[in-house]
């Protein structure tokens, strides 16, 4: 279901894979899934101006398919980081985020977009990434 995403960087701690799921026939939900390292952790997309750099997706308009609503997470863990003065939403291990599609026709489809996050430790963080994703739906 999930196929992987691969990551240029020399140190790799994340792993991202991608896939979809039909919920009926004009729907399915675009699944990105990320494996963290122990002792890594990436954020939520929902960060407070002046925080962490938030992970977010950013879908390539199409004329086969509509967003339906945002790219849901699950609830994440908090903690307060002095370095950023206020708590910030973190995932460990493991999280899928999903995106609600409304398909246009019957048809398969690709979504594609691209997603930026930052990974972090107890000493620091790696640069931001950006990486594509090309997802089939059919």
């Amino acid at each position: 279901m999930f196929s992987v995403v691969a990551n240029a960087q020399i140190e790799t701690p994340v792993r991202w894979a991608q896939g979809s799921k039909r919920i009926n026939a004009t729907e399915t939900m675009v699944l990105l899934r990320a494996r963290i390292q122990p002792g890594w952790h990436i954020y939520s997309q929902i960060v407070k101006e002046g925080g962490a750099i938030k992970t977010s997706f950013t879908f390539t308009p199409s004329k086969t398919y509509i967003l339906a609503g945002k790219t849901i997470e699950p609830t994440p863990k908090t903690k307060y980081e002095d370095s950023f003065k206020m708590s910030i939403g973190y995932f460990e291990k493991e999280v899928v985020f999903q995106q609600k599609i409304k398909l246009r026709s019957t048809s398969s489809t690709e979504v594609k977009g691209f997603l930026e996050y930052a990974v972090c430790n107890k000493t620091g963080c790696l640069p931001p990434e950006e990486l594509a994703f090309n997802i089939p739906v059919k």
